[in-house]
């Protein structure tokens, strides 16, 4: 435990943003090398890294999987560890994920599986949602046979070493949507002779915000939430020309995503050829509904009964998202949450730090869950 807080602190005060992780994956690196895996590969998807331990016959193929990357927000707590990353700051928990990965690397060092192949997969780029694709996209990663994939996440809110699980849905779809409109600028003292999207900004933004309320059934879940919007320039005598729109659109279902991406993007046309303005548009940041495996989610309990941890069934999805969901799409596996304590600043908060108390289960629970499949299968 010393050494996996140290580790958590080195990492905390390397933050590094989705797709920059060099230093983070350096450290990462040197690590597991310590461990002597059986594969070890870097620069996968970017930064990421595999390490693989094999038994002594064969047998099942578990992926388990944690995040390299921080947040651009900046890291406000005060402790000798602090982010030395200006802006930056571990503020979902990664260093704290990392650290617990690393500990089931150092257990599985000393004691391999019985049979079967583990392997431990260091993703760059979850906050992005790029990451996981990349990752899916590479040969090195393809090459595998593999039987489940399982990852956990820190929750704030839950008491600490909580697990919390959920067969099917356990975290929500999203993406987010840009759209780009451009007019004509003009003295402000005529805009009638330019072409201003000001106008469509403030409905767009109305028409988004209601979308959810209008346009979606009272048992389906969306959610469009506006993020941004940039009109013109600070030039009071200027009449804007261009705006940008942001907005992140959230459901439980994949295929209900599609279909509200479709009538965002219908309004937006819309309201662009209304006032006479040229229109672009893209979608950034795509995740996918992380969706349990029922036998998976089976196999978490039964290791967190064995770990004489507390269960918490979630009754209802949780509105973020996780781009492990691109795994789960394609593996038989699950996510699961534990708790770091009821009273825990939130995910993603300034004041948010990773509660070391809580590595320890996290590692038990890893190797519980190796244990589940090896011994049955």
């Amino acid at each position: 435990m010393q050494e996996l807080t140290a580790l958590r602190h080195r990492l905390h005060q390397k933050a590094e943003v989705s797709g920059q992780e060099s230093e983070t994956a350096e450290c990462i690196g040197d690590f597991l090398s310590d461990t002597a895996p059986d594969e070890l590969r870097t620069g996968l998807g970017g930064h990421g890294i595999l390490a693989s331990y094999k038994g002594e016959s064969e047998g099942p193929h578990l992926l388990l999987r944690c995040e390299l990357d921080a947040l651009p927000i900046p890291d406000k707590i005060e402790t000798d560890y602090q982010s030395k990353a200006e802006g930056v700051g571990h503020k979902c928990g990664h260093d704290g994920h990392m650290a617990i990965m690393c500990g089931v690397a150092k257990l599985l060092a000393a004691d391999r599986p019985a049979s079967g192949t583990v392997t431990l997969l260091f993703q760059p780029a979850e906050e992005t949602g790029e990451g996981a694709l990349k990752i899916l996209e590479e040969e090195a990663f393809q090459a595998r046979s593999l039987d489940y994939c399982f990852a956990l996440h820190n929750l704030p809110g839950h008491g600490k070493h909580q697990i919390v699980v959920r067969p099917g849905v356990f975290a929500a779809a999203s993406v987010g949507l840009e759209v780009e409109l451009r007019g004509q600028t003009a003295h402000a003292a005529h805009p009638e002779e330019g072409v201003s999207p000001a106008a469509a900004v403030a409905q767009l933004i109305e028409a988004f915000s209601a979308v959810p309320q209008f346009y979606s059934s009272l048992d389906q879940a969306t959610k469009v939430t506006v993020i941004n919007a940039v009109l013109g320039e600070r030039a009071f005598g200027t009449s804007p020309g261009h705006a940008i729109v942001r907005a992140t659109l959230r459901t439980y279902d994949d295929e209900l995503l599609s279909d509200l991406q479709r009538r965002c993007l219908t309004i937006a046309e819309g309201l662009a050829q209304t006032y006479g303005l040229d229109m672009a548009h893209s979608w950034v940041e795509p995740f996918a509904a992380t969706t349990n495996d029922a036998r998976a989610v089976d196999i978490i309990c039964r290791a967190a009964e064995d770990c004489d941890l507390e269960i918490s069934e979630k009754q209802t999805p949780f509105s973020w998202s996780e781009d492990f969901g691109h795994f789960t799409q394609e593996i038989p596996g699950a996510m699961f949450g534990l708790g770091i304590g009821s009273e825990h600043p939130a995910l993603h908060a300034e004041q948010y730090d990773f509660e070391d108390a809580v590595i320890s289960s996290g590692v038990l629970m890893f190797m519980q869950i190796i244990k589940e499949i090896v011994s049955k299968g």
